[in-house]
């Protein structure tokens, strides 16, 4: 199953900033193994902002909520999803 996912960050103004500096390197790990293991498909930064745009490749809702659950900084994200299938007119050979 694929998910497009925007991802906005808001860490707290009060929040330590050596544990902040500890979440985001334990999350750029997550990402780099999620993306190694082909869960991760797709990375984009949006401009301007602490958020990003992504594809997710799941075999359940469930296994997607876990992955998201196991990101570092997922307690302090806002998350929008959306499920995709595939386009009958797609003429992409991928599903």
């Amino acid at each position: 199953m694929l998910f497009h996912v925007f991802m906005d960050v808001r860490i707290p103004h009060d929040a330590d900033p050596e544990k902040l500096k500890q979440l985001q390197a334990e999350e750029h790990e997550r990402a780099k193994e999620l993306q190694l293991q082909g869960k991760w498909l797709h990375l984009w930064r949006v401009a301007g902002k602490y958020a990003n745009i992504s594809i997710f490749d799941a075999e359940s809702s469930a296994g997607f909520h876990a992955i998201l659950s196991s990101l570092p900084l997922y307690p302090y994200m806002e998350i929008e999803v959306t499920a995709l299938c595939r386009h009958p007119g797609s003429l992409e050979s991928r599903a």
